[in-house]
């Protein structure tokens, strides 16, 4: 590129950041106070009755309002809390109950706090409801390959509507840490890789549990999770320690959250990792500087399980006592399972260790989601008009999610769509699996039984003659079927192996230090490929895989994900091209363990690599670059992105900063014979910059449906917010800095196609 040059930061004396003044004028507009009034971060309706309320609470009823127990359910050491909850209820020293659903059980819970404590003040019911409660829908690292919020949020409303006519009110969704680590088993639960992608999806996810009103028995309150940067823990061992500057923490971590908190996301939860040296339940960094005072967010934060007094185990927290003043001055609100608050509270505020205006806040904000969720009116479910399974819309709903969010990887000769005739074998650990719903299912929905891929297939191609034959377990150590797999595939016109990794190997606790096919799947794979007739793969996975050892013998390959309740029927739908598959990975794919951290966006080196020069960033055994980029995925049509159009090439900084922006205009058209998806996807590049700045960055996306010849044009918008860039100041600097920007458009993060916008 010519005449590169030096940019000048473009900010005003004395330091007062680009963002400072974008924050301002987004709090000025009335969708920012219309969420801002979701949030809680402006003075409701029921501020005096929340007043008067606090004004009659002895400290011990405060304290109980930061409780929150766990009913028979657990997720973490400790067990269940149910003695323990119906005791506290009734006592009035209790303000949630979490792992409790089904009407009849809530109602005779909230009875016991609303009749017979001294207040009756309502309890908030919370639930892990990730991604569906009956209708099981797919994981979210699965929706984000949609690269469409659309499915996240009808997700969310599907989920929403199931889970608060059980009695539920509060889901502890969504998470959206971001990371670059596919050992660790929480991928499966959140966006990928990407900020600005996660970000989408957590706003959706907010908007399809919270909708307008929390008072709608259809709607559940939100809980962003988990502050801060999970994502990063080390090794990808879960619950690990993380190292991170401050110009990462705000330019990778937190740009979800601070969607989220726009689109008015009612509380937030702590994350189990360390911080640069400080436990997430004590960062008060996070919790209270940026959260609380910087972003105003007038919800409340609750602990993750046990997060408070495992502290002590950190080595931060001397003992239980002293966890519960650190987490209660960092910012935690409400306490999950552990008691440290309501245990010592009473006696830190005798040593004057925590103050009583602190313990009035955290309260408020309680109350103040009670009365949002018309508690105080309406305590409880009404048992007449349970949702009591997926429903038929509700099933159909969650097919087409999971249609949405394959990636073909791979299709060699076009072996896919298969014909609806003939001859298919149906092989492989999943082939007659119900192991579909994905690491976050929950016990609940264990009544409902998903759709096996085999019944699937012998359903869409019902004159085909279907054969089936495991080969090897789901563990891959029972090989004995093997033989008879390749048999089967001898036999017959094409091949369906279903291979990948049981659900209880992604999610939370779950990491691998081995990502490959578990066992001798690869084994399976290479003897059906030793057969020389045509077979394809659909995997199974909450994780990236690495497939090095069998990729380039496979035809044609199909992520699925844990596709959830519909996913059998959703991936025969995208094998026979009922559906055409438009989903794009969301994270980068490794060719070996070895390799990770592999990642799209980030910081070129001194010494970039170069096939050419032994004195460059590589490794001596592995290929230079992913196995499969950020934003790969193949459709049964082909399209042209054509190139981006800037609707001035250059723009002036001070407008930027004003609220100005600039027209990216990218033509696309579909050049096959068949009806499909696309996926625009626009990054930018700062190639000259105070700090060094990702190689690229994502800042746009749209997911387009063109017929056979179907032209488009997909525009975007480049404000401050996607030019700009925060930096190490703990204050919270965002820089918007005068030079060249060069602007990408494409089908993935190795987009070519280019155009430069110069800020003056």
């Amino acid at each position: 590129m010519n005449d590169v040059r030096r940019r000048t930061v473009l900010a005003a004396a004395g330091g007062t950041a680009v963002a400072g003044k974008a924050a301002a004028a987004r709090a000025q507009s009335p969708a920012a106070s219309d969420a801002a009034r979701r949030a809680g971060t402006e003075p409701g309706p029921h501020e005096a009755e929340v007043r008067a309320l606090l004004g009659r609470m002895t400290v011990d009823e405060k304290l109980g309002q930061l409780q929150q127990l766990a009913w028979t359910g657990a997720t973490g050491p400790g067990g269940g809390q149910t003695a323990a909850a119906e005791k506290a209820a009734r006592r009035g020293r209790l303000g949630s109950v979490l792992n409790v659903y089904g009407a009849r059980t809530t109602n005779a819970l909230q009875r016991m706090a609303v009749r017979e404590s001294r207040l009756g003040i309502p309890l908030i019911f919370g639930l892990d409801v990730i991604h569906g409660m009956w209708t099981t829908f797919p994981i979210p690292l699965g929706q984000a390959a949609a690269f469409d919020p659309a499915v996240a949020e009808r997700d969310a409303e599907v989920s929403a509507r199931e889970a608060r006519s059980n009695g539920v009110h509060w889901a502890f969704s969504p998470m959206m840490d971001v990371t670059h680590e596919p050992r660790w088993g929480r991928i499966a639960e959140g966006g990928g890789e990407d900020p600005y992608l996660t970000a989408a999806l957590a706003a959706a996810k907010t908007r399809g549990y919270q909708g307008e009103d929390l008072r709608s028995r259809d709607r559940l309150a939100a809980c962003a999770k988990h502050l801060v940067a999970y994502g990063g823990v080390e090794g990808g061992r879960d619950y690990n320690t993380v190292d991170v500057s401050e110009a990462r923490l705000r330019n990778l971590y937190l740009p979800p959250f601070r969607a989220a908190l726009d689109a008015g996301v009612a509380t937030v939860m702590a994350s189990f990792n360390t911080v640069s040296g400080v436990p997430a339940h004590g960062y008060r960094h996070a919790l209270t500087e940026i959260l609380k005072e910087e972003w105003a967010f007038g919800g409340f934060v609750v602990s993750d399980y046990n997060g408070v007094q495992e502290m002590t185990v950190h080595g931060y927290a001397a003992d239980r006592s002293d966890a519960a003043r650190l987490a209660f001055d960092a910012g935690i609100d409400m306490e999950m399972a552990s008691t440290t608050l309501n245990e010592y509270g009473k006696r830190l505020l005798r040593s004057g260790r925590i103050t009583t205006d602190r313990l009035d806040d955290a309260v408020a904000r309680i109350l103040r989601l009670k009365f949002r969720l018309g508690l105080f009116d309406h305590p409880y479910a009404d048992e007449d008009t349970v949702i009591a399974g997926p429903t038929k819309a509700s099933r159909a709903a969650a097919r087409e999610a999971a249609g949405r969010t394959m990636v073909l990887l791979k299709n060699e000769k076009s072996t896919l769509p298969l014909g609806r005739s003939g001859s298919i074998a149906v092989v492989g650990p999943f082939a007659d699996s119900t192991d579909l719903r994905g690491s976050w299912a929950g016990t609940w929905a264990d009544a409902f039984r998903p759709v096996t891929v085999l019944e699937a297939v012998k359903d869409a191609a019902p004159k085909a003659r279907i054969s089936h034959v495991r080969g090897v377990d789901a563990s891959g150590r029972n090989t004995r079927g093997i033989a008879r797999a390749a048999s089967a595939a001898r036999a017959t016109d094409v091949t369906v192996v279903v291979a990948g990794e049981a659900a209880t190997l992604s999610g939370e606790a779950s990491v691998r230090g081995d990502i490959t096919l578990p066992g001798e799947q690869e084994r399976l794979i290479t003897a059906i490929a030793d057969t020389g007739a045509p077979f394809v793969v659909v995997l199974l996975s909450g994780r990236p895989l690495t497939m090095e050892g069998w990729l380039d013998r496979t035809p044609a390959v199909l992520q699925a994900w844990h596709p959830g309740l519909e996913g059998g029927n959703a991936i025969a739908d995208v094998l026979f091209g009922a559906v055409n598959p438009g989903g794009k990975l969301p994270v980068t794919f490794p060719r070996a363990v070895g390799q990770i951290p592999v990642y799209y966006n980030h910081e070129n080196t001194g010494r970039p690599y170069d096939p050419h020069n032994h004195y460059t960033s590589g490794y001596l055994d592995l290929a230079d670059g992913p196995q499969f980029p950020f934003g790969h995925g193949l459709s049964y049509t082909t399209f042209d992105i054509g190139e981006p159009r800037l609707g001035v090439s250059r723009v002036r900084a001070e407008a930027l900063r004003k609220g100005d922006t600039v027209e990216v205009a990218v033509p696309v058209r579909n050049t096959g014979r068949r009806k499909g998806d696309e996926v625009v996807q626009l990054y930018i590049r700062d190639p000259v910059a105070s700090i060094v700045q990702p190689v690229r960055r994502l800042s746009g996306f749209r997911r387009v449906t063109l017929r056979a010849g179907e032209a488009t044009t997909v525009r975007f918008r480049l404000g401050a917010e996607e030019l700009g860039f925060w930096t190490q100041d703990r204050q919270g600097r965002f820089l918007l800095e005068k030079g060249e920007i060069q602007v990408f458009a494409g089908n993935s993060s190795l987009a070519k196609r280019e155009r430069v916008l110069t800020i003056t």
